[in-house]
């Protein structure tokens, strides 16, 4: 009997302390995050190479292989090539501006004065606050009659009634507003990156810099960066991804408009793709996004392993 019980009790502890081992708890934990990619990102990227290497079309849902064929037609488009080009300066120019917002913006929150918590609380709305209603609102400002930052320049005399800019109706102007207000939006996850990453600094660094007579500018750029630097370029490569693969801002506020002058990637292949029925050209324009945004994550990741402290 003492025999049999000791078995059983050997039997059921194999199975009682399964979750004990870490690398089955972390197999558990991990499989939920495992699934989503799967099913979420996965499976819709498999699709969209199904659908890029057909002639598939709303108008004719019958599969046809063509190879690589969508990929040449898509690459020999004057507005591909200009769509490509103003995501890079769209991604670029809204990462480099919310950047340094984000610096300046941590900086002047690490600094103690009355209302701190207030305004660290404010500071996120633009995160926070749906993108519909954000642009909506920006699309009001920018407005050809009605924008009140024309206002603004005619009332303190820097322009006049007849000479007003018209934001959203000029090219390089159309440009600068779209990467204006997705800077805006990005700029309070920035500062969330600069405060974590400048609070983690330690002090007694900081200490020993201002005795040897460092300033603000040489403590900043010189000690406080090079140690953050990492942080920082994890914020980015989430920053870049996002922007790079965002259609929401260009969408709602221009159109992709005025000439293609602010289309994007994203905004592309949802015109090609889903307005337009060209299931397979606007899957082959999206696609362009993964080897181009795989080229920048390994080198952001690269950049960071050589700078870890």
């Amino acid at each position: 009997m003492v025999a049999i019980a000791e078995r059983a009790r050997g039997r059921r502890s194999r199975f009682e302390f399964a979750f004990d081992r870490p690398r089955v708890l972390g197999s558990v934990f991990l499989a939920p995050a495992i699934l989503y990619v799967l099913l979420l990102v996965g499976v819709p990227f498999l699709l969209a190479v199904y659908y890029a290497l057909s002639a598939y079309t709303v108008y004719n849902p019958s599969y046809h292989f063509v190879g690589l064929r969508n990929f040449i037609q898509v690459v020999q488009s004057d507005i591909f090539r200009r769509t490509l080009l103003n995501t890079f300066i769209f991604t670029i120019g809204s990462q480099i501006l919310g950047l340094i917002l984000g610096k300046f913006g941590a900086l002047l929150l690490l600094r103690p004065f009355r209302g701190r918590k207030l305004v660290r609380a404010l500071i996120i709305l633009p995160w926070a606050v749906p993108i519909a209603l954000a642009t909506v609102a920006w699309e009001w400002m920018f407005d050809s009659l009605y924008s009140v930052i024309n206002w603004v320049l005619v009332a303190v005399g820097l322009v006049s009634q007849a000479s007003e800019p018209q934001w959203l109706g000029e090219p390089g102007l159309a440009m600068l507003c779209v990467i204006i207000v997705n800077a805006w939006r990005f700029f309070p996850f920035a500062i969330v990156i600069f405060l974590a990453g400048i609070t983690a600094v330690p002090q007694d660094v900081l200490d020993a810099a201002t005795v040897d007579g460092a300033g603000f500018w040489r403590r900043t750029y010189q000690i406080i960066t090079p140690i953050i630097a990492p942080i920082v370029v994890v914020g980015l490569i989430f920053g870049t991804v996002f922007t790079f693969t965002d259609l929401s801002v260009v969408y709602l506020l221009t159109m992709g408009g005025p000439v293609n002058a602010t289309q994007v990637l994203g905004n592309l292949g949802f015109q090609i793709g889903i307005l337009s029925g060209d299931v397979a050209h606007g899957a082959a324009v999206s696609l362009f996004m993964f080897p181009v945004l795989l080229i920048m994550v390994i080198l952001m990741l690269r950049f960071i392993r050589r700078r870890e402290i």
